[in-house]
């Protein structure tokens, strides 16, 4: 039922005519009216004002029939507001024992085992935990609303991967096994079948590789730096020579992995970079894929940035933010843990370290890039999560 305000002239005639005779008694106004639709009987009716009559009364008209009066009050029964589903408590969504076994996890579960529910990785777990220590255990699933992160539609995604973890995970291994964030296509058997690979990622002033094997040990970790790119007038014969030189440092692989650039084409005033940068591209495709003329086989693929942003949740909106923390974490967790998610060779490990202390001016934000490159490979070939 909706109300839409209206003029007299708009009233029809009949009961303009009624209008006009209840507004002519004596000290009567005609103060304002409503059409007010009933979509259930088609109807529409015309509520008055009149302080001029007995009591001050209001009505509401047919004017269908055109002989029913209808007080205001009996349609005060009429809820025309649409229920909010986030004021459902949400408790009443599941049964006692679906409750319990949520709440067992929400109550029991570690952080790294919260981290591997869907919508609980980063901040989301940490939460849960430091809610429990600072409050005790959850003892309602509306007790979530209390968690900073976490609103009504989160907690119920969360509920249902709790209680059916199988679902969303054949989802997104579909989704993994088929590799769609690698171009060109390359059939899977052949990925697997690949001893190691090269992952490579390049700036404006460096060009940085990662050599790691299928179980993920550091091979080789380097870059190239060059203070000859974008000065003065644009000469292929510099970028020839100092790519080459880059190339002839990378080492032997099965594939090459390459880092696609990101930058939109719209922005007219980054056009020198990203030209720069689909320079170096095009010529790494060509000095690193040079055997595809001999048996048409593509070894130089190319990555979407953003793709391995979302796999390690560096995403911030449509930016990526940095992964040096967490390529210092994996240098701790491969001398810490018993099976690592990388292994670095303990010889090499050291001189990677102080690479990435404070105050070192080459941050390395390539070399990093490239390493968290070669591991996402791996760990989406491989349904790693």
């Amino acid at each position: 039922m909706r109300a839409v305000k209206t003029t007299p002239d708009k009233v029809q005639p009949d009961l303009q005519s009624s209008m006009k005779q209840e507004s002519n008694l004596e000290g009567s106004e005609f103060v304002s009216h409503w059409v007010t639709y009933m979509p259930s009987q088609q109807c529409v009716f015309q509520q008055l004002r009149l302080p001029g009559m007995v009591r001050h009364q209001r009505y509401l008209r047919c004017t269908c029939c055109k002989e029913g009066h209808y007080t205001v009050a009996d349609f005060h029964h009429i809820d025309c507001s649409q229920p909010d589903p986030e004021a459902e408590d949400i408790d009443e969504r599941y049964t006692p024992q679906q409750r319990a076994a949520v709440l067992r996890v929400l109550n029991t579960a570690s952080r790294e085992e919260l981290a591997g529910i869907k919508l609980l990785r980063g901040r989301k777990s940490a939460n849960i935990v430091e809610y429990r220590d600072e409050r005790g255990p959850f003892t309602h699933l509306r007790c979530l609303l209390e968690v900073p992160l976490f609103k009504h539609k989160t907690i119920m995604k969360v509920c249902q991967s709790i209680l059916n973890p199988c679902e969303e995970p054949g989802r997104r291994d579909k989704k993994l096994q088929g590799l769609k964030f690698i171009k060109p296509d390359v059939e899977r058997k052949r990925l697997l079948a690949a001893k190691s690979i090269v992952s490579v990622v390049f700036g404006i002033r460096k060009i940085a590789w990662a050599h790691v094997d299928r179980n993920l040990t550091v091979l080789d970790w380097n870059q190239e730096t060059s203070h000859r790119y974008m000065k003065g007038t644009y000469l292929p014969s510099v970028y020839l020579e100092e790519i080459s030189t880059a190339v002839s440092k990378i080492p032997k692989a099965d594939f090459f992995i390459l880092e696609k650039p990101s930058i939109s084409t719209q922005n007219t005033n980054l056009f020198p970079v990203t030209l720069h940068l689909r320079t170096i591209e095009a010529m790494l495709h060509g000095l690193l894929g040079g055997s595809f003329l001999e048996d048409g086989q593509h070894r130089v693929l190319s990555v979407v940035r953003t793709a391995i942003g979302k796999h390690f949740e560096l995403m911030v909106g449509e930016s990526r933010t940095s992964g040096r923390e967490l390529v210092l974490q994996l240098m701790v967790d491969s001398v810490m843990q018993e099976h690592p998610r990388v292994l670095f060779p303990r010889d090499t490990l050291a001189r990677y370290r102080r690479l990435f202390q404070k105050g070192n001016t080459e941050r390395g934000e390539e070399m990093c890039d490239a390493l968290l490159q070669a591991v996402a490979f791996y760990e989406f070939l491989f349904n790693r999560s």
